[in-house]
This record gives structure tokens, C-alpha cells and sequence, in this order.
């Protein structure tokens, strides 16, 4: 995201500001949310090579939203009447933007221009008819929230694996009638969609377990197109958002100005540290002309500190934004390069997604294996469930080897961690009583954990394997460098 695209969020975040002070607007604050976040949505998706499959894309994301709600709501939430003007604010909306298309050759709300109107009220026609029929059903089904979870980590697989999207990008470029020969991995990039997933099977979830607390269509949909969060996170609970966009922050000198810090802070360390960082910080294409050890454990460094202070500083920027409109964003980063073992780094990096994934994976998984399997020894569940989750992790980044491997050694670096923690317990207490010996041991330890993770970045920054091996045997002086 650019500085300008930025700036242009922070003025959007400031309108929805002023209009909650006013005691006119106020009263249509989550419409206007709403409206925004559908905008955004269509303004940011990446402009694609497929005739008009930027303008799909985003339309598919509010569709499936609009689905996840039908799909988690009470039967008496589903009224027809009572959302009404939510399912028609919708379709203007996506009328207004397919429109566009007439306004000339380029627009600003979509990258490219839109389908033919024909083609879009079509597939309205098609998806309103779908969707009132579902709406009818007086109760949702257990084996089709599953069956809709399941939908989604399919699409996600999709999305993520380059033959399959090489082949469903084959696909589309037929139906629109453009060469398949020019058919790439990259020409499907859904903005957003990994993230807008996270919050679907979290709420078809906690629907099947009766853990989701009632909300309207249009508070739904808010929650998973908030524009702040839906690129980039942080992964917010329905429970806690839908509170707080029923009961937000006054607005006041105070959300500006703690909205204000967090921006501040978020583009100095995006747009000065980690944009610096990255002309030296470690790649496919410098890992292989450096020379030297020393050299690269300054690529690798650099690399370490760049990808922190990127995505933090995201994470700062949303946080930001959702203050200037009385949302209080979930903090996302705790000092993780500060923390003195494994387990309590993953506690502090991208903390939301390690909560999500300790929910409906490690927790589910470690059930499963103490129920089903008493045999198991307790190292064996933890091994199990830990290589598991990290390894899950990995892919969500990319379903490549490397990011597997990345996987696997956070996997295993959380389950030595677990162990040796229990085996160390009385040590640990000893050099407790000991003030001195215990902040030598604390700082040890933090390099300790530094040094691991930054290592594991190889994996994380680079395209294969092979490159990935060569700099882990450069940076120990091996085999003459990279």
C-alpha cells in the first residue's frame, strides 16, 4: 500500500470522525462504515491481467461476507424485512462502482475498467435469489457450516498453490476469450482474502459450538470488511468488534490524538525503517553475490529488522485508523525480538494470528489426540500439535517448501523450548533468587531466541531450497559463502 493510498484512508477515517460528532450523521455511522469499507475494498484490489476479474474479486468478497452471515445468523436475525435496506444498500453500491465503467477509459474505484452492467445485474440477480432462499432455512444446519469451512480452505488452497492457480487462471483468460498461453501463478491476487477467511471460519466456528453473540447484517458485515483490518489485520474477534461498533469510543481530542501517534509511528517505521532496510536486507537475488559470513549475517539482520518494523508498522497504521473512528484494534506486536524464549516470541508476533491459530488448531488438535489416542505419550501430543500448527502457519504464508520448512523449524523450536522448560524448572528458580545471574541468563537467552528466529527467516526470505541451504552454510563460514 502507498503513502498516498494511505493518506487518502487517514482522510476517509477523519470523515466518519466528524460525522460522529454530529448529531445528524451520527445515527448512519455504521452505514457509512459500511459504505467505505465496500469502496475501499474495490479501490485497493490490485489491478489484474484477466478481463474484469478485479472488479469479481472484491464483489465475491462482499457475496461470501453476505454468506458467512446467513450462514452463522439466528433464525429471527435472518428477518427479511429488517435487512432490507442492508441488501439494497449493497446492490446500489456494486451498481454505482460497475457503472463506473462509462465514466472513460480509466476510474478511481476500480483498477481496471468493470464487466458490461448486463453481466453484473445478472450475477445480482442470480446470487438475490440464491441468497432468499437460504435466508428461508429456520435453522442452519451443523454439516453446512462444515461443509462451508471446508469450501473455504479449499478456496484458500487454490489461491495459494501455484499449479492450481496457474490452472484456474487458464481457465478464466478462456471464459473471457484472452490467450491461456500467457497464463501465470500470479494473475489471481484476491485482496484481503486470507484475512477475510480467518473471520468467516472463526464465526461459522463459534456458530456450530453456540459461542457467537447475536448481530445484524450490517454489523456483520462491518466486522469483516472493516477497511483498516481487511488487508493486512489484525484479526479481531466478532464479540469484541460488534461491542465496540455498538458502543464506540466518544469522539474527541483524545482519539485524535491517540490516533494520530499510531499513524505517526506506523509510517516511520514503514516508510523510513523497513522501506531503508530492505535495499540491504536479505533476497533471492543478493543472497547469491555476497561474499563473505559477515556480509550475510548483515543481509540477514537487516532482514529480520525490516520484515518486524513492515508489518508492525501496518499493524500501527490500522490501529490508527480504527481510533480516529472509535474502534480499538486488537495490538498485534509486543516487543517479539525482546522475549527470552520461543513460546513467548510467538505470544508477541502477530499476536492475533498465533490466538487464532491456537483456538481452532492447537487447542482443537491437542483435544483430539488426548481423547482419541490416551496411548500417546504427553512429548508426543506436544510434538504432534506444535509441528502441526507452525507447519499451518507456514502455508498460510505460501504452500511452498520453504515456508514448510520455516514451519518446521519454529515447530521444532517450540517443542525443545516446551521441554527444556520443564526439565529446567528448578534451575530456573535458583537463578530467580540470584538478581545478577538472572538478568545475564534473561539477556542470554533473548540473543538466544533473536538468533533462532532470525534464522528461520532463511527459509521465510528466500524462493527454494537450494539458496535457502547455501546462506545457512555461508553464514557459518561453509563452503566459502553464498
Amino acid at each position: 500500500m502507498s503513502l498516498v493510498s494511505i493518506l487518502i484512508l487517514v482522510g476517509l477515517s477523519l470523515g466518519v470522525h466528524l460525522a460522529s460528532l454530529l448529531p445528524f450523521t451520527r445515527r448512519f455511522r455504521i452505514q457509512l462504515l459500511l459504505i467505505l469499507s465496500v469502496v475501499v475494498i474495490y479501490w485497493l484490489q490490485p489491478g489484474l491481467p484477466i478481463r474484469g476479474l478485479d472488479f469479481w474479486l472484491p464483489t465475491a468478497t462482499v457475496f461470501i461476507a453476505v454468506l458467512g452471515w446467513l450462514l452463522t445468523a439466528q433464525p429471527e436475525e435472518r428477518a427479511y424485512r429488517s435487512n432490507l435496506h442492508t441488501y439494497f444498500l449493497l446492490t446500489m453500491l456494486i451498481l454505482v462502482i460497475a457503472l463506473t465503467r462509462y465514466l472513460g477509459a480509466t476510474t478511481f474505484l476500480t483498477p481496471s475498467r468493470p464487466p458490461q452492467i448486463h453481466l453484473v445485474i445478472a450475477a445480482l440477480l442470480v446470487v438475490s435469489l440464491f441468497f432468499f432462499a437460504l435466508q428461508k432455512l429456520r435453522k442452519t444446519p451443523g454439516t453446512l457450516l462444515g461443509l462451508a469451512i471446508f469450501a473455504l480452505l479449499l478456496l484458500f488452497i487454490l489461491l495459494k498453490l501455484p499449479s492450481l492457480t496457474l490452472a484456474a487462471s487458464s481457465t478464466l483468460r478462456g471464459f473471457t476469450g484472452q490467450s491461456r498461453e500467457l497464463a501465470t501463478a500470479f494473475d489471481i491476487r484476491w485482496l484481503g482474502f486470507s484475512y477475510i477467511a480467518f473471520r468467516l471460519i472463526h464465526t461459522l466456528r463459534d456458530r456450530q459450538v453456540g459461542h457467537l453473540p447475536a448481530s445484524s447484517l450490517e454489523e456483520y458485515l462491518v466486522y469483516m470488511l472493516f477497511f483498516p483490518a481487511f488487508s493486512a489485520g489484525p484479526i479481531d474477534r466478532a464479540e469484541r468488534f460488534i461491542k465496540q461498533l455498538r458502543q464506540p469510543e466518544a469522539p474527541g481530542a483524545k482519539n485524535l490524538a491517540a490516533g494520530g501517534e499510531r499513524l505517526l509511528i506506523g509510517l516511520f517505521k514503514k516508510f523510513i525503517l523497513a522501506d531503508t532496510l530492505a535495499m540491504i536486507a536479505l533476497n533471492g537475488q543478493n543472497a547469491g553475490q555476497v561474499q563473505g559470513a559477515g556480509w550475510l549475517w548483515l543481509l540477514l539482520l537487516a532482514y529480520s529488522f525490516q520484515i518486524f518494523f513492515d508489518f508492525s508498522g501496518y499493524t500501527d497504521i490500522a490501529i490508527g485508523l480504527g481510533h480516529l473512528m472509535g474502534i480499538r484494534l486488537p495490538e498485534n506486536f509486543n516487543a517479539p525480538y525482546l522475549k527470552p524464549n520461543l513460546t513467548r516470541f510467538w505470544d508477541n508476533w502477530h499476536i492475533t494470528l498465533t490466538q487464532w491459530f491456537r483456538a481452532y488448531v492447537f487447542n482443537p488438535l491437542t483435544r483430539l489426540l488426548r481423547t482419541k489416542a490416551r496411548t500417546l505419550p504427553a512429548w508426543l501430543v506436544i510434538l504432534i500439535t506444535q509441528l502441526s500448527t507452525m507447519v499451518l502457519i507456514g502455508l498460510w504464508h505460501g504452500m511452498t517448501l520453504n515456508f514448510i520448512l520455516w514451519g518446521l523449524w519454529h515447530g521444532f523450536g517450540l517443542f525443545i523450548n516446551n521441554r527444556w522448560s520443564s526439565a529446567a524448572r528448578p534451575l530456573t528458580t535458583r537463578v530467580q533468587a540470584r538478581p545478577a545471574l538472572n538478568r545475564l541468563v534473561t539477556a542470554l537467552s533473548i540473543l538466544l531466541t533473536f538468533t533462532y528466529v532470525s534464522l528461520g527467516w532463511v527459509w521465510f526470505a528466500l524462493p527454494d531450497v537450494s539458496t535457502s541451504v547455501k546462506v545457512f552454510a555461508g553464514l557459518f563460514g561453509i563452503g566459502g559463502g553464498a
